[in-house]
């Protein structure tokens, strides 16, 4: 590949990565997305069996990049939302809390969908956008920056130059490590186990999770009768599950579950992902911004990661395009800032959040089982305080981007 320009370069092409990319490229910009898997195997179920929940306001994302098209008829509605203390043998707490969409509106809180599909329709999209060139497999050896340029360079000896670099190459980002950005976090004593199973009776849109004591389980409905299972329990424990036959799983599965949907069988391979936290001390550098999970990567507890991701997308593309239109460098510190400046603060919150009702709740200790059930249950009775949470998994809550807000950039 000959030596080249463009506006703006990625290393790592996800679906965070190539949201923002599509994004760019859509508003005139030239873009090039550099990434180490080939397009085929991201999209092999075998790759990532999760599905993601989809919040409303990163719907509006989709659709504004043009990808929501394509991912509509796979993705399932969560029209209410059920959470609740409980336990493998002695149950689910009668005390709990409900959201129920009807009570702030007529759309749902969001929607779950497919990796593996999300994947797809940004591949699609990107293949048929002017302006946007997709190099994979391929790697990023470094990226060399200064004031004035960033110059990408790859594994066969390319060079492409670049007026900012983005790194979207993942939790542990190497162009991040790069570029000198230090982080701070730790590994939960957890493990996600994700597996999706059918079941008898229809889940009409509900969303559960349960707090039990090794961690929270996600029941996420999916379509045709499918529910995704995100499960984090003890490593220890989440090991010997996975290592189990798949009947010996679907017992233990099963006591989890319930019956309130009939009987159930796995549908494809089980995954398992360690669990962390991580943020970066800084997104930007110079010529230089991490998105997604190379800026910050949370507990499953609250379905909030992608959505998070996706929030850095149109926050950045909101700043560059309107840099870019304004004849300005979309690469200066004045513009990074101006990112850095709408997203730390809000990703750092959520992360606090999320990390406390980890603590909260993966337990078994009688004082606080006691104090969250009280707790589920008085917010239950408090419409104020549940519209405000409602909305805010909804992702519609504080200062939003035009993306969110259903604009075009």
């Amino acid at each position: 590949m000959a030596n080249k320009r463009v506006d703006v370069v990625f290393a790592g092409g996800g679906m965070v990565g190539l949201t923002l990319a599509i994004a760019l490229a859509r508003s005139g910009l030239s873009v090039t997305v550099v990434d180490r898997e080939t397009p085929d195997s991201v999209v092999n179920l075998a790759y990532d069996g999760r599905a993601s929940a989809i919040a409303l306001g990163s719907k509006r994302v989709l659709e504004a990049a043009g990808v929501w098209q394509h991912m509509a008829a796979d993705a399932s509605p969560i029209w209410d939302i059920r959470v609740a203390d409980g336990h493998p043998l002695r149950g689910v707490s009668p005390l709990f809390l409900h959201y129920d969409h009807a009570d702030i509106g007529d759309d749902p809180f969001g929607w779950i969908i497919e990796n593996r599909i999300t994947r797809q329709a940004l591949q699609k999209v990107a293949a048929e956008t002017d302006g946007l060139t997709l190099i994979a497999p391929a790697d990023v050896v470094r990226i060399d920056r200064d004031a004035d340029c960033a110059t990408v360079v790859l594994a066969d000896g390319a060079d492409i130059h670049t007026s900012l670099a983005i790194a979207a190459d993942g939790k542990f980002s190497t162009r991040r490590k790069e570029a000198g950005i230090k982080t701070s976090g730790w590994a939960y004593d957890q493990t996600s186990i994700v597996a999706t199973v059918r079941h008898e009776r229809a889940h009409d849109g509900v969303a559960v999770e349960l707090f039990l004591p090794g961690g929270p389980f996600a029941m996420l409905p999916m379509t045709e009768n499918r529910c995704n299972i995100v499960w984090s329990e003890n490593t220890d424990l989440a090991q010997r599950f996975m290592a189990m036959d798949d009947a010996a799983f679907l017992d233990e599965l099963r006591l989890r579950f319930g019956d309130w949907l009939g009987d159930l069988e796995l549908v494809g391979p089980r995954f398992a992902y360690p669990l962390s936290l991580l943020q970066a001390e800084r997104y930007t550098d110079t010529r230089f911004a991490l998105i997604g999970d190379a800026a910050h990567s949370i507990h499953p507890i609250a379905g909030q990661g992608l959505n998070m991701g996706l929030r850095d997308v149109a926050a950045l593309a909101e700043v560059i395009v309107d840099s870019h239109r304004l004849g300005l460098d979309i690469g200066s510190a004045v513009t990074l800032r101006a990112y850095e400046r709408r997203r730390r603060f809000d990703n750092i919150l959520l992360t606090v959040v999320t990390d406390g009702l980890v603590r909260l709740f993966s337990n078994d200790v009688p004082p606080l089982r006691a104090v969250r059930d009280i707790g589920l249950a008085t917010v239950n009775r408090l419409p104020p305080a549940k519209d405000f949470l409602m909305r805010h998994a909804m992702g519609v809550v504080g200062d939003l981007p035009r993306m969110v807000r259903g604009e075009a950039l």
